[in-house]
């Protein structure tokens, strides 16, 4: 086998090199006298990729389920209602967890394809006169479907029914990838994992924590050791951690972080829409194929998800793009598995790169049965990134 394998799932994504070549480091000691100046100017600027000002950010080691877990035993109580809804395997996720928690789950359930249901929380939040509900859930990015949803749609209906719920955000495949405004959007706990946007393997639990969810952390009575907020803080303040912290991915994660700040959160956000459209340029030209999400208003800029042609199975795809072409593309889950497969579109990717995943999908849909024109959804990529602007700090610049 010659080259490399290629990844277009929606994480872990690619780790660039530099990422890379700052974790490969000897071990080192994690309660070194100057490690805490790293670790403190580390929190401070991962609250910069957050987009927030007050709180805190507090990196477990751990993935973006146990964030979750941390977030939800912090803040509440057994026996609290909260509102979730469900539309994909990660949102049905996250209620689950909630459930197994002891938390009275007030679930709406809506259409795969479509996210948070903005009208129908409204309406449930306006009739709470005595605020039952605690804490309102949101899946942001739900990687099944690619599907993204209305955070700040939620807030207002949050704000306009003057109800004091926290405002939960699974951000796991839209943080540091798409816009998120934790502070502007009055949210208080997000959730985040370090193999997606953040370009690092898998082993960092990120979560945003507002002062309001912090507050709530210090009367909230769920049992909690390993992801105490109280134990994360004391330690934190001091620059260290309650226990051996993942040390080489900390390195890494500083070096993505200063490779997001030097672009500029907004032309991150920029770069993936760009990426993300080529993606539905080339599903568009796909003959028999569509995308999960409903309509344009719920399409993700970091994960596509395609039905394939009628009689086509999306594992035969997945599988040929594996064996055949060296190529890794994301399954179809729960009751999608079989009629979809997943391009993901997120972390350090650029146009040519995508190019080649759109190739190798196209190959794998024509050899498993889909009766589409060959090189009509590369040709269609192609047009849209030759025709639209690259990322600015690339860019050459222009001569005077």
């Amino acid at each position: 086998m010659h080259g490399f394998q290629h990844l277009y799932i929606p994480g872990p994504t690619n780790v660039p090199d530099p990422v890379r070549q700052a974790m490969n480091i000897p071990m080192e000691d994690m309660r070194a006298p100057d490690f805490s100046d790293f670790v403190t100017r580390l929190l401070d600027d991962l609250k910069s990729v957050y987009r927030l000002k007050n709180g805190r950010v507090f990196v477990f080691p751990t993935s973006g389920t146990g964030a979750w877990e941390a977030a939800i035993t912090n803040t509440l109580n057994a026996g609290d209602t909260v509102l979730m809804s469900r539309f994909g395997q990660f949102s049905l996720l996250w209620a689950d967890m909630a459930e197994r928690l002891g938390l009275n789950v007030e679930l709406c359930e809506v259409e795969w394809g479509k996210g948070v249901p903005v009208e129908d929380y409204a309406a449930k939040l306006q009739a709470d006169k005595d605020h039952r509900i605690r804490a309102v859930f949101c899946t942001h990015n739900e990687t099944a479907t690619g599907v993204t949803s209305d955070i700040a749609a939620v807030r207002r209906a949050l704000d306009e029914a003057g109800h004091p719920a926290l405002l939960f955000v699974d951000g796991v495949s839209s943080i540091a990838s798409i816009e998120f405004e934790m502070e502007d959007w009055g949210v208080d706990l997000a959730v985040s994992g370090s193999q997606k946007g953040f370009m690092l393997p898998a082993g960092l639990g990120l979560l945003g924590v507002s002062d309001k969810a912090i507050e709530a952390s210090r009367s909230a009575t769920m049992p909690r050791c390993y992801f105490s907020f109280a134990d994360m803080i004391t330690f934190n303040d001091t620059g260290y951690f309650p226990y051996t912290p993942a040390t080489q991915v900390l390195r890494g994660l500083r070096v993505s972080v200063d490779m997001m700040l030097d672009a500029g959160m907004e032309s991150v956000w920029a770069r993936h829409a760009r990426l993300a459209q080529g993606v539905r340029r080339a599903v568009e030209a796909w003959q028999g194929c569509s995308l999960v999400a409903a309509g344009p208003e719920w399409y993700s800029d970091t994960v596509s998800a395609i039905y394939t042609p009628d009689g086509v199975d999306a594992r035969d795809v997945i599988s040929t793009a594996y064996y055949k072409y060296q190529t890794s593309l994301g399954s179809g889950l729960n009751k999608l598995a079989g009629r979809v497969f997943r391009i993901g579109h997120l972390g350090s990717l650029n146009p040519v790169m995508l190019c080649a995943g759109i190739s190798a999908a196209e190959m794998a849909l024509r050899d498993a049965g889909a009766a589409i024109e060959p090189g009509s959804g590369v040709a269609a990529a192609q047009e849209h990134f030759r025709t639209t602007p690259p990322d600015t700090a690339l860019a050459p610049a222009k001569a005077a």
